[in-house]
C-alpha cells in the first residue's frame, strides 16, 4: 500500500524503539541472572573466547574448527539451559525478545513486508474508528447471553432470540475458524441494539489477534472515502491508501449500512465493493437495521443478488440490549 516518507518512517522508527526495548529487556535479564550464579556470566565468556579462537583456527586453514566450535556451543548452551533450570526459569528467557516473533520486530520477511507492518500501515493512514479500544470492551470474553429471552420466539424461524443468538455466535465461531481455509462472509440484520456490531467486533478481536488485517468502518465513513477517492484522491495521498486497503485488507467490516444518505453513487459503490471482494475472495462482513426488501430497494436488486449469493446471512432479534442495560444499572 502506498505510504509517504513520512508515515513510512514513523512506523520504522517504531520498530526501531521496539527493538531497544526489548533489548533493553534480555539486557535486564542477563544482569538479574548474573548476579544470582556467576556461573553464567563464566559460560558466556568462555562462548565468546571459543569463538574467536575457533574463528581464527578457520582463517588459518583449520577445517576442522568450525566442527568443534559447533560442538562446544552445545555443550556450552546446555550447562547454561540446566543453571536457568537451577534458578527456576524457563529455558526461554535469555532468549531474544520479540513483539512479532514472524519478523523478529523488523517489520520485513524475506524482503516483503509482515503482517505486522501491513496492520500499522492500515492504522497510520486512516482512523478505524477506536476500534482497537472498542476491542477491550467488545469481544467473545464480555459476550453475553444474559439479554436474549428463551420465551420470545421469531415467527418465521421458531427459534427463541436466545437460541438465534447461540446460533449466530456458532457460525461466527466457525467463519473464524475456517477464515484461512475456506472464503465466507456474513450478513447481520436486525432491530437496533440485538448485537449485530457486537458480534462483528467479536470476529475482529479473534482475527487482529491472529494478525490477519481487519478494517473497520461505518458506512458513512466508507462511502466518504469512495467520495474523497473519486473527485479528490489527488489532493490526499491517505485517501488513495485508504480506498486500496478497502478492496486488499483480509477482512473489511461495514457497520450500519442504511444510515448514510443513499443516493445512486452509494448503491454503484457498494455493488463495486462487494463484488470486487467477492472476486479477489476478500472476507466482508455487513450489518444493518434494514429490513431485507429496504436493502434491495435502496442498494438494487443486483447488489442484494450478490449479497444474497455470496454471504451468509443472519437475522438476529430481541429486546434492544443497550436500554436493557441502561434499566439494569438505574
Amino acid at each position: 500500500m502506498p505510504l509517504s516518507n513520512a508515515q513510512y518512517d514513523i512506523i520504522i522508527r517504531e520498530y526501531n524503539a521496539k527493538q531497544i526495548k526489548n533489548q533493553h529487556i534480555v539486557d535486564s535479564r542477563v544482569k538479574e541472572v548474573y548476579g544470582k550464579d556467576k556461573r553464567l556470566k563464566a559460560i558466556d565468556d568462555a562462548i565468546s573466547s571459543s569463538s574467536l579462537v575457533q574463528a581464527r583456527k578457520l582463517l588459518n586453514g583449520d577445517a576442522t574448527a568450525l566442527v568443534k566450535l559447533r560442538s562446544q556451543l552445545i555443550d556450552f548452551n546446555q550447562q547454561r539451559l540446566d543453571i536457568l533450570k537451577e534458578l527456576g526459569y524457563s529455558e526461554q528467557y535469555l532468549e531474544p525478545v520479540y513483539e512479532c516473533p514472524d519478523c523478529k520486530d523488523t517489520g520485513y520477511i524475506h524482503n516483503e513486508r509482515c503482517h505486522c507492518f501491513k496492520q500499522r500501515a492500515i492504522d497510520l493512514v486512516y482512523t478505524q474508528s477506536n476500534i482497537r479500544s472498542i476491542l477491550k470492551d467488545e469481544n467473545f470474553k464480555t459476550f453475553s447471553y444474559d439479554y436474549y429471552s428463551k420465551q420470545e420466539r421469531n415467527p418465521a424461524t421458531g427459534l427463541t432470540a436466545y437460541e438465534t443468538i447461540q446460533n449466530a455466535v456458532q457460525e461466527c465461531r466457525r467463519f473464524i475458524n475456517e477464515f484461512d481455509i475456506s472464503f465466507m462472509n456474513l450478513f447481520f440484520y436486525g432491530d437496533t441494539g440485538v448485537g449485530k456490531t457486537f458480534l462483528s467486533n467479536c470476529i475482529a478481536k479473534e482475527l487482529l489477534d491472529t494478525s490477519h488485517s481487519v478494517i473497520y468502518f461505518t458506512a458513512f465513513q466508507l462511502f466518504d472515502i469512495f467520495e474523497k477517492n473519486t473527485f479528490h484522491k489527488t489532493e490526499d495521498i491517505d485517501i488513495v491508501a485508504a480506498h486500496q486497503n478497502i478492496f486488499d485488507c483480509d477482512l473489511l467490516i461495514i457497520d450500519d449500512l442504511g444510515t448514510e444518505l443513499p443516493n445512486s453513487f452509494t448503491a454503484s459503490q457498494l455493488f463495486l465493493c462487494i463484488n470486487e471482494r467477492i472476486l479477489r475472495k476478500k472476507s466482508t462482513i455487513i450489518s444493518t437495521n434494514l429490513t431485507i426488501n429496504h436493502v434491495a430497494e435502496m442498494y438494487s436488486e443486483r447488489t442484494f443478488s450478490r449479497i444474497s449469493s455470496s454471504y451468509n446471512m443472519i437475522k438476529l432479534f430481541g429486546d434492544d440490549i443497550r436500554i436493557q442495560k441502561k434499566l439494569k444499572n438505574n
